[in-house]
């Protein structure tokens, strides 16, 4: 009995493990030949067409050679398949399977990156390479500090035995601007400098001193804000970043020695600043609180003997700028380029001063040498000479410069009569050629008119009533000749109109 259970047992045991065999046999079976899939064919192996039948799809990415070879297919054997598709990705192949229909058709595959190990160093190496540029950049600031220390030292000694031999250093001007009005900084800096402003330290003081309360005025190239020094109004012109070289040149142009004129708009600093975090380049002048003659004839009406003392200014100034001052102290001839009734200021005395030299030409007669700066800027279409506009001016002529602002000064003569009254009548304001061009003309519309048509601004019948004016009238006339040679000078225009206006004056004595 004992041997025939262990019989049943050992043929159970035994078909036991004969069915889990068989159970393997039908997995692998199944496995191996699963349902063929279609693929999508490209590349070498694609030698019967574009597609091809497989267990399996793939798509992989070779580098051979330092070309990059891109294939397509499939897997007949089951086992090829599963041995390729579990091979890791390198930088030179990679393969990606899938199991579908036209499963590797937007199967896109790349190459991993290969990373570059950098060298290992040791602590040692590291320490090297970051202490031993800190040790010779401390020692070359130690050199550096002493050569600075040696050289100071030495021009120091220097100073001290110039000074023991000849006495203080003439021409250094200290000033304490605390206590100080303008008036008196500038008065001093007439009287003991060179009469063109004040020292540069002094100026880049009172700058940083000054308090803006009031924009007053606005333009394509800045702003003009009323400002505030020690009580003290002052105008500041705040040029944009675009306009540089208009600051620069006026800055310049002020500074020349011996332009201080009543009639020539007083200057008081330039300075380069920050304000909201961005540079503002700032020209502080006399404040001049009726503003412009373009802004004063719009509101106001002038009698003649107003008339003849604005123009008699105005003219005085010009004569000015245009003469040169010989000797030590002297002053270079200027030309303005740019004069209209914006660009002069009026006083509280009823005269004028002259303003916005930025685009002013210098000449030097001793050496003929002639500055015209470097501003791309233009003048204002509107008041530009015929020799402008049609280009025949001799730009290497500083007279030429000279005549042009004759042109212009005759210009703002027409816009000062048209505001004169005269047996009660007076017209409105209008700007030259109103009559003619748009209010912003451009090139080819003054070139037509004051070129081409040879036409010059009315003349209103009623002016020819009053001498005054019938004299200004001449004067102006003689500004606009086509030939500019023929124009009158600013030093002869002085003298007919100081000869006019005091023969008003001695008219009025009469009465």
């Amino acid at each position: 009995c004992g041997r025939t259970v262990e019989g049943v047992t050992l043929h159970t045991l035994m078909f036991f493990f004969f069915f889990l065999n068989l159970l393997f046999y039908l997995d692998e079976e199944l496995r191996v030949a699963p349902t063929e899939h279609e693929c999508v064919c490209e590349g070498r192996s694609c030698a019967t067409g574009d597609h091809c039948k497989g267990q399996q799809c793939f798509s992989s990415l070779t580098l051979s050679d330092g070309t990059l070879v891109s294939q397509k297919g499939c897997f007949k054997v089951y086992e090829q398949g599963r041995m390729t598709c579990k091979t890791p990705p390198s930088p030179d192949q990679i393969v990606e399977c899938c199991q579908a229909h036209l499963c590797n058709m937007n199967l896109t595959v790349r190459l991993p990156v290969r990373v570059v190990e950098g060298p290992n160093y040791g602590v040692t190496t590291l320490t090297i390479v970051i202490v031993a540029p800190v040790i010779v950049l401390i020692f070359l600031s130690g050199v550096a500090i002493l050569i600075f220390r040696c050289i100071h030292h030495h021009q120091m000694e220097h100073l001290t035995a110039h000074d023991a031999e000849y006495g203080t250093i003439d021409g250094l001007i200290a000033s304490n601007v605390g206590e100080n009005t303008l008036a008196d900084l500038l008065d001093h800096s007439c009287t003991s400098g060179s009469g063109s402003g004040l020292p540069f330290l002094v100026q880049r003081t009172v700058a940083r001193q000054i308090a803006l309360s009031e924009c007053v005025g606005k333009g394509r190239y800045g702003e003009v804000w009323r400002g505030q020094w020690q009580g003290e109004s002052v105008a500041v012109k705040i040029f944009s970043s675009r306009d540089e070289k208009s600051w620069f040149r006026e800055t310049e142009i002020y500074n020349t020695v011996l332009l201080r004129h009543e009639n020539i708009l007083g200057f008081i600093a330039s300075d380069m600043t920050s304000r909201n975090s961005s540079t503002q380049l700032w020209l502080i002048t006399h404040f001049h609180e009726m503003g412009s003659l373009y802004d004063y004839l719009q509101l106001s009406m002038l009698d003649a003997s107003a008339c003849m003392r604005m123009a008699l200014s105005i003219a005085s100034g010009l004569a000015h700028l245009h003469v040169e001052i010989f000797g030590t102290q002297g002053k270079p001839a200027i030309a303005h380029r740019d004069l209209k009734s914006k660009n002069i200021l009026v006083n509280k005395n009823g005269q004028c001063c002259i303003a916005d030299l930025g685009l002013a030409v210098m000449h030097f007669q001793d050496t003929n040498e002639l500055d015209v700066g470097n501003n791309p800027k233009v003048g204002t279409k509107r008041y530009m000479a015929p020799e402008v506009l049609d280009d025949s001016i001799q730009t290497d002529c500083f007279e030429s410069y000279k005549r042009v602002d004759i042109w212009a000064f005759g210009l703002v003569l027409w816009e000062m009569a048209r505001r004169t009254v005269s047996n009660g009548i007076v017209e409105d304001y209008k700007p030259p050629f109103h009559d003619v061009v748009p209010n912003d003309p451009s090139f080819e519309d003054m070139k037509k008119v004051i070129c081409i048509d040879q036409q010059r601004p009315n003349i209103p019948n009623r002016w020819f009533s009053d001498p005054t004016l019938t004299s200004i009238v001449k004067l102006m006339k003689e500004c606009w000749y086509q030939n500019p040679s023929a124009r009158l000078t600013a030093l002869r225009i002085k003298k007919t109109l100081t000869k006019i206006y005091n023969s008003l004056d001695k008219i009025k004595a009469d009465i």
